[in-house]
């Protein structure tokens, strides 16, 4: 029997639609895991297999494939693991394989079977209202998730309480959508003394949206003046801190579901790399560019930074 259990694959800040599929059959006892997988998610073998045992499960003494289709999109993140074992689950027939393809499923699966957080929940809930499907994620992040519209969100706090509702014997509770957190207070334009021409130049900037070079000997007021540009900046409407929350749910730095309307502010030191800056790596990750989305991305002591950068 094969059972399909709906992700996504994180590149960028964008989603992509991932299968998982598994396959319980007559063999030699093996677990492969197949579909250009890194070892973060090669390791989830060893996770969802502690967290059956945690439930009283089994694995069945047959060969067992999980393939992450397509295969050649690469797969990274620990979120694959909950998807892995609800297809193992269906399977072996432990739940309906059936009703699992109506969701996409992302969450980390800790050895005791809890579903604990991972990052880009707010991605995968937004890919979901656009599969027009449900999503299960760790009860941790569902406030998070229920910022996507139209989407049931199952939240679920461990594997066996995921089970049970998906069974019918016990109820989970929809989980409440995150606060919107009033802006920050900041540094105050009209509390600086003096530099009335680098004053009027930021607000010229903050109307017109506009790059801003200050040149100036140390210690007069460079750091401060551009610290209080948020300030002078309009609020974010909601669409555009739906914008910036979810560059932060794929950097993992949304806490508790909560959207701030408060324009971001990225200071990078001088010595931060390429990828730092832009966003890459071996695990492709946002930058500062990228936090600094419809907000301030400030560029202290320019020339120091590196001649690639």
């Amino acid at each position: 029997m094969v059972a399909l259990v709906r992700t996504v694959a994180y590149l960028g800040l964008e989603a992509r639609h991932v299968e998982v599929q598994c396959q319980v059959a007559p063999g030699m006892p093996r677990f492969n895991i197949v579909g250009l997988a890194d070892k973060a998610v090669g390791e989830s073998r060893e996770r969802v297999q502690a967290a059956l045992s945690a439930m009283g499960l089994a694995l069945p003494p047959k060969r067992i494939t999980i393939n992450l289709s397509p295969a050649d999109l690469p797969k990274e993140g620990s979120h694959y693991d909950l998807p892995i074992a609800l297809a193992l689950l269906g399977a072996m027939g432990v739940t309906d394989a059936e009703q699992l393809t109506e969701f996409i499923a992302v969450g980390e699966l800790a050895l005791d079977g809890r579903i604990v957080p991972s990052p880009g929940v707010l991605l995968a809930a937004l890919h979901a209202s656009e599969q027009e499907c449900g999503l299960i994620c760790p009860a941790a992040q569902g406030a998070e998730a229920r910022w996507a519209s139209g989407v049931p969100v199952v939240a679920a706090p461990d594997l066996i309480s995921l089970l049970n509702h998906l069974k019918g014997t016990q109820v989970l509770p929809e989980p409440k959508r995150g606060e919107i957190e009033p802006p920050a207070p900041g540094p105050d334009l009209k509390r600086v003394k003096g530099q009335e021409t680098a004053k009027r130049a930021l607000e010229i900037a903050a109307a017109g949206g506009h790059n801003l070079l200050m040149n100036g000997p140390p210690g007069a007021g460079k750091s401060l003046l551009a610290s209080c540009l948020p300030g002078i900046l309009p609020e974010l409407s909601p669409a555009e801190a739906l914008e910036v929350s979810m560059v932060q749910s794929v950097a993992g730095t949304l806490e508790s579901g909560r959207i701030s309307r408060s324009r971001p502010f990225r200071a990078p030191h001088h010595s931060a790399s390429m990828a730092a800056l832009t966003g890459g790596g071996l695990k492709v990750k946002p930058g500062e560019v990228s936090l600094a989305h419809l907000g301030v991305l400030f560029l202290d002591e320019l020339p120091e930074f590196q001649r690639a950068v």
